[in-house]
């Protein structure tokens, strides 16, 4: 029997229990794999995906032993919606001008009139 592929998909943070081989997900109930900003909403640099990175090996490792399910899978994915609402609010990261989506679902953009 096939293992499950579960997932969880927040608006810029996608979870699922897979490996990634050969470019495409393999299922794999062991294996938590972790998509950043999957539409280009925000303008990244190694930095700050490296602050997400670590607090997802950092929930993760405070899930270690539970199950990985839908609800787990949820909550970390909100911890780290969090996590980047965090780094814009802080100006680590910014909106992508060139986004397909500009619809500024963590707060209006930070100008000089509103800082």
């Amino acid at each position: 029997m096939a293992d499950t592929l579960l997932k969880s998909t927040t608006r810029h943070i996608r979870l699922f229990t897979a490996r990634v081989e050969n470019g495409g997900l393999v299922p794999d109930p062991d294996q938590l794999t972790l998509d950043v900003d999957p539409d280009n909403e925000f303008l990244w640099n190694e930095t700050a995906l490296e602050k997400v990175r670590s607090r997802f090996r950092s929930l993760v490792a405070d899930y270690a032993g539970a199950d990985l399910n839908d609800y787990n899978l949820r909550r970390i994915g909100s911890e780290l919606e969090g996590e980047i609402r965090t780094l814009l609010q802080a100006g680590e990261i910014r909106y992508n001008p060139d986004s397909r989506v500009l619809n500024y679902s963590m707060g209006l953009p930070r100008t000089s009139e509103n800082l």
